[in-house]
């Protein structure tokens, strides 16, 4: 009968059959056929993954031991090596765990640190298996279960739960259950900060133990523990100074040092303890990676010795000139990247193996390199270095080049353009990056294009120049990487367009058949820049044929012309010498007028306003926009009948009569163009990101999310609806209903209302009067610097720059650029310098090495309040934790804010602490210590006034050592 059931394949709910059990397919097998599924011959591998899995699945039910123990091999090595998902067997290796085979045990814990986490539903079960396992006698048995509990399944309840095992195990005479047990001390530490309170004192007596692995496990805790938060483990450098100058393990210095670059810095005088012993392992060490990390540390953290500072230098130089390990030429380049900040002579002396390296075939190596090229950019070299390296992009790999062009401009921006004086040869070079193949800094182009727009006037003719060869080029438009600079140059060029010598071929441009190719967010922006450069085109029109039949009948030069003509003002300002400066009233003036154009200009551009020309672009608008009126984006067929609802609202204002006369002379057409010409004279400025933020809300006020109670609020009776042109296809929709109209005229009132009661929330309608334009004026703009005639040895271009002075040559003076984001870096430098809280664990630690046990941590004071009560009583949370509390708390509880660790070198290493008010010399036994520890608690209890306003002081360190 047993035969016959496994003939038919098993259901997944039911266990495996005998016949599955016996010929059980082994690890091996499995490993063979995934390998013949990779080569190409059977079924592919993915199919044959979850096959294995399936198969795994219904074995690991079985009820025999060794056939699950096959299945959760199978099961972890899907795991590790191709990434099979098996939290789905988590209660599996807790059945293998009692097991006394040493075989499925290991299996079993390795199973578990793979399908566990520590939300793991099942993962108390294994609890009480883990104590016991702790506490066996058999090595083995014990560094299992030390190694599942140093893993990221462990959870807060099983350190909290296995703490009282865990500390006789930091205290074992076999070394390597101490060793492990020391490396799981860090896991125990981070879960549950309160064990620090019964564990700290022998983690701390393993780093003067005799073995090297119980060593360097216990450096390597305090070095995780310290790249958190090393003020607490400042009271421990004298074990830590014993390690660096007598231990010759290199891995263990290399730790010892990583601590002591955390700790110099708090401590001056510990700085000047370890220049020496640090030099010298710098000078006898053949190990690569330790002189490296001397070097770091020298560089870091000791760079005010001048002799350790030369000496690391000659070392770096060392693994730069090593041509055969380029893994040596990397690290002497982060170490010159390191240098650069205080010692940039270091860096100015290898220049030429520095610029070199940019050729380097290592990827890593070219960036390091790149770095401290733009390391040396001053303002002086910026213009020349800047075209060199995105000539030298264009020669580059595709990721090399992007990391160029994000280098230039990370360094160009850099504090509101600080560094750029001739703009317009920025913004050229901005176009030039966007004309390299390999660009893919869109964004950012894209971002500082039209950042540099608003905040640097002088820059504007150039950017619409550069913006306009950007457009007109359809092979622009299939680049998908240029998608966003195309967007800002549209943008751009609708934004300035009276800096555009050709509006007529930008709405070509804008509209050309390929435009179809981008996304469309990018579309949306070329309509409303049509929209932008119909409305100029169309003011400046009816601007030049005032101009012209006015300004012969002119007498006086510098006077302004002004008529008014069916409500319709046109204002042209007289011709001005180029050197002449306008007065704060003529600001103010040409400021409010909308795109005012001198008598220059006029007489330059009569002629180019045309009557076809205003035809050409309509019927050009009408034609190109109309296909969107049905379009299923809202954002493309919104703009589109926006744009057409103007221009079929001009086509009705004309009626029948096409010709120029009745053109120019139509006060309706007059009345729209204008209206629309005031609408978009306002131009943009930068505007704070934290701009809203800095409104402070008057007291009093509740600001709601919704004007939902503002009709029972305002009566609509008394105010009439104010008079706006409304814009629609009339061609195309019928008008609109009475009651459409009253709906309209109803909410128009609602909004005057609510304006009038609530202007201080609403934006300011004019401009500041005591800064007419929103923002300084830049200089007078200068032409473009020309960079086309580069050399094609640009490596060694580059490095003839570095060698010239950084004396800043006489330039052009530099554009205003504005600056309103200040208090954006105000409010940042501000919050970073706020009093971060206390580390649960930096506190733990500090409360056993300081002796502050009167008073709770921040972990205790998480904790339950039953439980807090009886920790500021001084008594412990449980009775399992009594005895051992009070051997480490007796040690540690008399020790004052100016105590001293100290160090013996004859006896095994223990923390030991001293009152300043007792002769150093005078010996007293451990029984002594307690009664005096007692005292001096009692004494604290009956001074806690006294002493509640003395301020803590900082560890301090014993004075042999400093």
């Amino acid at each position: 009968m047993a035969m016959a059931g496994t003939s038919s394949s098993p259901s997944p709910s039911s266990g495996p059959s005998l016949m599955d059990s016996l010929f059980q397919r082994t690890l091996d097998d499995l490993i063979k056929s995934l390998r013949s599924a990779t080569g190409g011959a059977g079924d592919p591998p993915s199919l044959v993954l979850s096959r294995a899995v399936d198969e795994a699945r219904r074995e690991i039910r079985s009820q025999d031991p060794a056939t699950k123990a096959i299945a959760l091999q199978k099961l972890t090595y899907l795991s590790s090596l191709h990434g099979a998902d098996i939290s789905w067997a988590a209660f599996h290796p807790l059945e293998l765990l009692p097991s006394p085979l040493l075989l499925h045990k290991k299996l079993a814990y390795l199973a578990a640190s793979l399908s566990f986490s520590p939300s793991t539903s099942v993962l108390p079960l294994a609890t009480h298996q883990l104590r016991k396992d702790l506490a066996s006698p058999s090595d083995p048995v014990t560094a299992l279960a030390l190694s599942f509990l140093a893993s990221p399944a462990a959870s807060p309840d099983l350190a909290r739960d296995l703490s009282n095992e865990l500390c006789p195990l930091l205290s074992s005479t076999r070394p390597r259950i101490r060793a492990k047990a020391t490396a799981a001390a860090l896991r125990f530490f981070i879960l549950y900060p309160d064990c620090v309170r019964v564990a700290f004192k022998r983690l701390v007596e393993n780093l003067e133990y005799a073995d090297q692995r119980v060593v360097s496990a216990a450096v390597g805790v305090f070095c995780e523990l310290s790249a958190v938060d090393p003020g607490p483990y400042l009271p421990l450098a004298p074990e830590f100074y014993r390690i660096l100058v007598d231990c010759r393990s290199n891995w263990i210095l290399i730790k010892v040092i990583k601590i002591f670059s955390r700790l110099a810095p708090l401590e001056p005088r510990l700085a000047r303890r370890i220049v020496d012993p640090v030099c010298e392992h710098m000078r006898r060490s053949s190990a690569k990676s330790l002189v490296f990390e001397c070097i770091r540390i020298v560089f870091t953290s000791l760079d005010g010795f001048d002799s350790a500072v030369k000496l690391a230098v000659d070392k770096v130089r060392e693994f730069l000139a090593s041509g055969d390990d380029p893994n040596l030429r990397y690290l002497g380049l982060k170490g010159l990247s390191m240098l650069r900040p205080m010692h940039s002579w270091a860096v100015e002396e290898s220049r030429e193996i520095v610029v070199k390296s940019l050729g380097d075939a290592d990827p890593n190596i070219q960036r390091e390199a790149l770095h401290l090229v733009m390391g040396m950019v001053s303002e002086a070299n910026l213009v020349e270095i800047s075209i060199l390296l995105v000539n030298y992009a264009l020669k580059s790999d595709p990721d090399f080049c992007n990391e160029i062009l994000g280098e230039i401009l990370s360094t160009c921006c850099r504090n509101f353009y600080e560094m750029v004086v001739d703009f317009d040869w920025y913004v050229s070079l901005l176009g030039d990056m966007s004309r390299n193949p390999h660009c893919a800094q869109g964004e950012e182009i894209e971002r500082q294009v039209v950042d540099i727009g608003m905040r640097v006037r002088d820059a504007r003719p150039e950017l619409v120049r550069v913006a306009r060869d950007l457009l007109i080029n359809p092979a622009f438009l299939g680049n998908p990487f240029l998608c966003r600079i195309l967007s800002a140059a549209a943008w751009v060029s609708g934004e300035y367009v009276e800096f555009s010598r050709n509006p007529v071929e930008l709405v070509e441009a804008l509209l050309q058949p390929r435009t179809s190719l981008l996304p469309v967010s990018v579309r949306a922006v070329y309509i409303q820049s049509v929209f932008k450069v119909l409305i100029f085109y169309l003011g400046s029109y009816f601007e030049q044929e005032e101009a012209d039949h006015y300004l012969p009948a002119c007498h006086q030069v510098g006077s302004q012309l002004t008529e008014i003509s069916d409500g319709v003002s046109f204002e042209v300002s007289s011709n001005r010498n180029p050197g002449e400066k306008d007065s704060v009233e003529n600001e103010d003036d040409v400021s409010n007028a909308p795109r005012a154009c001198s008598s220059n200009e006029l007489t330059e551009m009569k002629g180019s306003f045309t009557y076809d020309a205003v035809k050409y672009i309509l019927n050009l608008i009408e034609t190109s926009l109309d296909p969107f009126l049905e379009d299923n984006e809202v954002e493309l067929q919104e703009r589109a009948r926006n744009v057409l609802g103007f221009v079929h609202t001009l086509q009705e204002a004309q009626g029948s009569s096409l010709d120029e006369e009745s053109f120019k002379k139509n006060p309706k057409i007059i009345q729209c163009v204008t209206f629309m010409v005031d609408a978009f004279s306002d131009e943009l400025g930068p505007t704070p990101a934290n701009a809203q933020e800095r409104v402070l809300v008057p007291d009093g006020v509740v600001l709601k999310g919704d004007l939902s109670d503002l009709a029972t609020v305002l009566d609509f009776e008394d105010f009439e609806p104010p008079r706006s042109l409304i814009f629609s296809l009339r061609s195309h929709e019928p008008c609109e209903s009475k009651e459409n109209l009253s709906s309209l005229n109803e909410s128009t009132s609602l909004l005057a209302e609510h304006r009038r009661q609530h202007g201080l929330y609403y934006l300011p309608t004019g401009k500041d009067e005591a800064e007419p334009d929103g923002y300084p004026r830049a200089n007078e703009p200068q032409l473009p610097v020309s960079h086309s005639n580069a050399t094609d040895d640009s490596i060694n271009d580059i490095l003839q720059l570095t060698k010239q002075s950084l004396v800043p040559r006489k330039t052009k003076p530099r554009p205003v650029v504005v600056k309103l984001d200040e208090g954006e870096l105000i409010l940042a430098s501000s919050l970073k310098s706020e009093e971060l809280k206390d580390d649960l664990l930096s506190g733990a630690v500090r409360d056993v090495l300081l002796g502050n046990d009167d008073e709770p941590t921040t972990s205790r004071r998480k904790t339950s309040e039953k439980s807090s009560r009886s920790r500021d009583r001084g008594t412990p949370e449980c009775a399992d934790h009594r005895n051992q509390s009070n051997e480490i708390l007796d040690d540690t509880q008399h020790v004052n804010p100016s105590s001293r660790i100290r160090h013996k070198s004859h006896g095994k290493g223990k923390v030991r602490s001293t009152d300043e008010n007792v002769d150093k010399g005078d010996g007293k036994s451990h029984k002594g210590s307690h009664r005096s520890s007692r005292h001096r608690r009692h004494k604290h209890k009956e001074k806690a006034g006294a002493s509640a306003n003395v301020a803590p002081q900082a560890p301090a360190i014993q004075d042999f050592l400093l």
